[in-house]
């Protein structure tokens, strides 16, 4: 496999959250979640402002999918607004947020 591939391959596993999790974002999160089944994941929470029940409902859902499919997923490099949100809806941020793969 060449390098470009390597990258590329890489990059297929890293689903880049939206900044705005919110309802409207909840059904077209969890369709690219479907999409990606079956593949190790790290979802990339850097850019997100705003996080509701919804959307958290979604993530703690491919969390459980993930491990009972026996392979990684992790969210990572989470914004502070992301953390925020977490504890806003009751979810302490170490039990939700990879922090080895975020540095």
């Amino acid at each position: 496999m060449s390098k470009t591939q390597s990258a590329s391959a890489h990059q297929a596993r890293i689903l880049a959250l939206p900044a705005i999790l919110d309802l409207k974002a909840a059904t077209p999160l969890a369709s690219e979640l479907l999409a990606r089944r079956g593949e190790e994941l790290s979802a990339d929470a850097s850019a997100v402002q705003r996080l509701g029940g919804q959307c958290l409902q979604v993530l703690l859902s491919a969390i459980m999918t993930w491990r009972a499919d026996e392979l990684p997923f992790a969210v990572v490099n989470a914004s502070p607004d992301f953390i925020e949100g977490l504890r806003r809806l009751g979810i302490a941020p170490h039990a939700f947020i990879d922090e080895e793969l975020s540095q």
